[in-house]
């Protein structure tokens, strides 16, 4: 009820009031009649009171008799005076409240429209996201006819607006031109819609449900006459990258069929076995970390002559094998995995930069093998042995290429098993944390004395001038005077420097 609205004890008020008036000024009259009477009747004459009886002998009237009689009439009348005020006033409650139930009344306002929809909404939540119908164009404006201009498409799932079905008909949203084309973190189950997009170079489907690769090829490849269009086999062989990790595939067979791929990555599904890769002799990178493959096989690695890159961390492999005629190969990542050697690796002396080997069983005599890290390798700066076995550092000493050493979480106990980096001199990181050595109270310092061009141990840059230009604790004959005249220095040469900028612009 707002300010505006009638107040409900207003109404009928005036009426209420007169018959309320009315009736009081009855009552009065009822009684003052009474009084009077009553009055009058006490008031009797002395000679009044003297009367002849029968026999003609006077006698005295009763006269308290005959005012207690009296006043009883006067309360009668009064009673009834009362009662009928009493009466009229209920009967006046009765229509005030009668009244005030006409007056008072709660408005409802009328139920808004949009509460309708939200139940067909709520229908709808009933429905797991996965089951739902929702295709590319469901989540994203398509213009119609396509923009021809367009060479990229890409759709990131978020919450409420993921898509559950590629299409088969996406080629009618799209342009003929299409090159590259992303569906990432969806709840796509199939892949369906890729045969008709025939200039396509990029596939991206990386974190959806899909459980089997196809679509990628219509029909076999066949010889066509020179008057033909030769559509057969795309848009397979024109791929360059194709992206479907984070989904449930079991076979990678029909990869075999994009024959000028150079990127691979299927990580995380659940591959047993490496298939449908040993013709593909353009791939440059191929990633099939977190899956289930126990061997590495020969015959499907061999044939990649051109591989650059090879990630196989996060599997069940136990043998480094299958990689002597990867003769370009950079990067070798078999981390994570039960190995408890390193072998193999003839053909990768003069090209391997980096390997990563964390998280296996491997002791100082299995780094140790002749075809393994024994191996006078040229180009290697890189390597991560984190959470091994290993309990010293002989199996790096002749590696004079090293950068970068990891080797934390192992067992090494003394100093002395550290000694033999010593002669590592582009050494300039390491990683030792989390070995019983480095509990040793001078742990930093000591290090440094082994290695002296170290310029970071651990997570922690070692005394001087840092990565990014700033200046940082440790090592040894630091103090704090020093470090803060090192900083004024750099200060003065850096306005000194912005000052002589300026001026040759003015000169200019």
């Amino acid at each position: 009820m707002t300010e505006n609205d009638p107040q409900p004890q207003i109404a009928g008020v005036d009426e209420n009031d007169s018959a309320h008036d009315n009736a009081a000024s009855t009552a009065d009259t009822i009684a003052a009649e009474a009084e009077e009477a009553t009055v009058d009747e006490v008031a009797v004459k002395p000679e009044e009171m003297m009367q002849q009886n029968d026999s003609g002998s006077p006698f005295m009237i009763d006269t308290a008799e005959s005012l207690k009689s009296n006043d009883d009439a006067a309360e009668d009348k009064k009673e009834a005076a009362t009662d009928n005020n009493n009466a009229t006033k209920t009967e006046e409650e009765g229509e005030e409240q009668q009244q005030q139930q006409k007056v008072i009344k709660k408005v409802v306002p009328p139920l808004p429209l949009d509460w309708t929809k939200m139940a067909e909404c709520n229908e709808q939540e009933d429905i797991a996201p996965a089951d739902a119908i929702r295709y590319p164009w469901d989540v994203m404006e398509f213009p119609l006819p396509p923009d021809q201009s367009e060479t990229h498409l890409t759709i990131v799932g978020t919450a409420g607006q993921k898509i559950t079905r590629m299409g088969s008909n996406l080629d009618e949203y799209v342009s003929d031109n299409l090159t590259h084309l992303v569906l990432r973190s969806h709840l796509i189950r199939t892949m369906e819609g890729v045969s008709k997009l025939k200039h396509l170079e990029l596939l991206e489907l990386y974190d959806n449900m899909i459980d089997e690769i196809n679509d990628l090829c219509p029909g076999e490849v066949v010889d066509k006459g020179e008057d033909e269009e030769e559509d057969d086999g795309l848009p397979a062989k024109n791929l360059r990258v194709l992206d479907i990790s984070y989904n449930v595939i079991r076979d990678m067979n029909p990869i075999s069929q994009c024959l000028n791929l150079q990127e691979l990555y299927i990580a995380q599904n659940k591959i047993k076995s490496i298939r449908g890769i040993g013709q593909l002799t353009q791939l440059r990178k191929v990633d099939l970390g977190a899956n289930r493959i126990r061997f590495m096989e020969e015959e499907e690695l061999s044939g990649l002559i051109n591989l650059e890159e090879l990630w196989l961390g996060k599997n069940k492999i136990e043998h480094i094998g299958g990689i002597s005629k990867l003769t370009k190969l950079r990067r070798l990542d078999v981390q994570s995995n039960r190995l408890t050697s390193i072998e193999n690796l003839e053909g990768q002396v003069d090209t391997l930069e980096e390997l990563y080997l964390a998280h296996n069983g491997i002791d100082v005599e299995g780094a140790k093998c002749p075809t393994g890290l024994a191996l006078p390798f040229k180009q290697l700066n890189t390597i991560d042995m984190s959470r091994n076995r290993l309990t010293d550092t002989s199996p790096f000493a002749h590696l004079t290429s090293l950068n970068e050493l990891w080797i934390s979480g192992n067992d090494i106990k003394t100093f002395d098993d550290v000694e033999y980096i010593r002669s590592l001199v582009e050494l300039d990181g390491v990683y030792l944390e989390y070995n019983p050595v480095a509990s040793d109270f001078e742990y930093r310092k000591k290090l440094v004395e082994i290695v002296p061009n170290l310029t970071q141990i651990d997570a922690t840059m070692v005394g001087g001038i840092g990565q990014h230009g700033y200046l940082t604790g440790g090592g040894s004959g630091d103090n704090l005077l020093e470090r803060m005249r090192q900083m004024q220095d750099q200060v003065i040469q850096k306005a000194a420097a912005e000052t002589e900028a300026s001026g040759s612009k003015e000169d200019e």
